[in-house]
């Protein structure tokens, strides 16, 4: 993991709606409409913090068909442990290093 790989993963659990959205995918798979209700939250702001969450690779999305044809678009959990300590930011530092560019020379 680089440095920028590490910055959108805290970034992704640095929200208390993120996190909620975490607690609520934590049972099973959830569709969007269904996880909008349960979060009192409108399907535009979900599906940006859902954005984030996959970008970070902590949730995967996936569209399914429902037996009467509507599509649906579930949400689930991927595995994933977050361990941050200086060994995981020097890890980070190096990956970056090792790619031949410094964290602030990323756009």
């Amino acid at each position: 993991m680089n440095s920028e790989e590490l910055l959108a993963l805290l970034s992704a659990v640095g929200h208390a709606q993120r996190l909620r959205v975490i607690a609520e995918l934590a049972d099973g798979r959830l569709y969007v409409s269904e996880l909008a209700r349960r979060l009192e939250m409108s399907r535009p702001l979900l599906y940006m913090h859902l954005d984030r969450l996959e970008k970070a690779g902590l949730v995967v999305g996936r569209l399914e068909l429902s037996e009467d044809g509507k599509a649906l678009k579930y949400f689930e959990l991927t595995p994933f442990e977050l361990k941050l300590n200086v060994a995981t930011v020097l890890a980070a530092l190096h990956e970056d290093a090792a790619a031949g560019a410094a964290p602030d020379e990323r756009p």
